[in-house]
């Protein structure tokens, strides 16, 4: 079986990967040159554990390959995925612009029966915008060639995406016709022979499903930050009212940590797509403005702790973050709570020095030699007033906490992510704050 996918970012790479390494010959497209050279050649553009070794290996068998012509390839395809980038305009709704390039494309060119499946997170309606486009272009052509258009969102978490694409606990699908679902059905049949979870539905309906699925679990994390920043003016510990919670069978652990914020390509992007969808329908999605509200605050949350220690006190103190990206096991910085952090340290004059396994390149791009970039962890905290953990990457679980203490100025912690343990630091002799605890 030959697919095409068009756009090689974080889900075209995954999804062309994934679907290769189950035996499908697939070709990825981008209009990038570069890029797909680069491809070519096996380097991967983005941070993702496994996605190297998985694409490297379908290269070398003949599965994988990329190209920068979307017209030459349409033809000897039974299905293409569009999975290019939406990113959100200024107003917050998502630019559908790459998407309809592609759905005109395939228009100029398309000769023969092609399942078009959108990947791309998309509004409700996309999928017949796409429809409607090449339909406009065959009518130019006076061509009459029957196509399909399906919606196949992605539900993958960055750090974990190869496994959540390889083993899935379910695929949605959007479709209108038989012969699209027998194509579905054909295709992610070996993702899912010990369980068969492929849920069909209208498109409309699958499209819906991707925004509703990231405002839920956004929603849980605003919930419990809010929560948090109560137990901290109580006199609660949000840890101990997660359990609590979180052992409700209706209720369930998942995404109830609270924390510094949210950040990522998804969770804002999408809330804000979806706010701006209901505003054109003359409806107030009261619940998730609440949610998007919520979250830009909590992103402050560890600079006024630290703000609050040294009573506003903050010009020339030497300040050490710990950890950049967005979450652990990605250098994704987009919406990153440390964006925010690092930004308001450098207002109130302060020396800032970071560290981070995989995202210092993509913050120095943004800060350039404002700050200090550290070679390692250890070397971050040298001579800190104070140590933020903003991101909770593995290796940042257990330090030398004794090293720590002798080459700090002084020992306070600020625990944006709530991994560590307050009685032990303090019995060390470290000033402690975690997040509604």
């Amino acid at each position: 079986m030959k697919i095409a996918i068009a756009g090689t970012g974080y889900v075209g790479l995954v999804t062309g990967s994934c679907f290769a390494e189950m035996g499908t010959d697939v070709t990825c497209i981008d209009v990038n040159s570069k890029k797909i050279e680069n491809l070519k050649n096996g380097i991967i553009p983005i941070f993702e554990p496994g996605l190297d070794e998985i694409a490297e290996r379908n290269i070398k068998a003949g599965r994988l390959h990329f190209s920068t012509s979307l017209s030459n390839c349409i033809n000897d395809v039974e299905a293409l995925f569009i999975a290019v980038g939406t990113p959100p305009q200024e107003d917050g709704n998502a630019d559908l612009q790459h998407v309809l390039d592609v759905a005109k494309i395939i228009g100029q060119n398309l000769e023969k029966y092609v399942l078009i499946v959108t990947k791309s997170t998309v509004p409700v309606g996309t999928s017949q915008k796409v429809r409607q486009v090449i339909e406009e272009e065959l009518k130019i052509r006076n061509r009459n060639i029957e196509f399909d258009v399906a919606s196949n969102p992605e539900f993958l978490k960055e750090g974990d995406a190869v496994n959540d694409f390889l083993k899935p606990d379910r695929i949605v699908v959007g479709i209108n016709s038989e012969r699209a679902k027998k194509l579905i059905t054909k295709m992610y049949n070996p993702f899912m022979i010990n369980n068969f979870r492929i849920i069909f539905m209208d498109i409309a309906s699958a499209e819906m499903t991707k925004y509703a699925a990231n405002s839920m679990l956004a929603t849980r994390i605003s919930f419990m930050n809010d929560i948090a920043n109560l137990c901290d003016l109580l006199g609660a510990n949000v840890n101990m009212v997660r359990q609590g919670i979180g052992s409700d069978l209706r209720i369930g652990s998942k995404f109830l940590y609270s924390g510094c914020g949210y950040g990522g390509s998804c969770f804002p992007k999408d809330i804000k797509a979806l706010i701006q969808t209901a505003k054109g329908k003359g409806y107030n999605m009261q619940i998730l403005n609440a949610v998007e509200s919520v979250n830009e605050e909590q992103k402050k949350i560890v600079f006024k702790k630290l703000e609050k220690h040294f009573n506003g006190s903050l010009a020339g103190k030497t300040i050490a973050v710990w950890g950049l990206s967005f979450k652990p096991q990605t250098d994704d910085v987009r919406e990153a709570p440390s964006l925010q952090t690092i930004k308001m340290l450098i207002d109130a004059k302060c020396k800032v020095r970071v560290y981070d396994i995989a995202a210092m390149h993509e913050v120095k791009q943004i800060f350039g030699d404002k700050i200090i970039y550290s070679e390692n962890m250890m070397n971050a905290t040298k001579n800190a007033d104070a140590l933020l953990l903003v991101t909770e990457w593995k290796e940042f679980r257990l330090p030398n906490w004794e090293q720590i203490k002798s080459q700090m100025k002084t020992p306070v912690i600020i625990d944006g992510r709530n991994i560590y343990n307050r009685e032990q630091l303090t019995e060390m002799g470290f000033t402690y704050y975690g997040i509604g605890q």
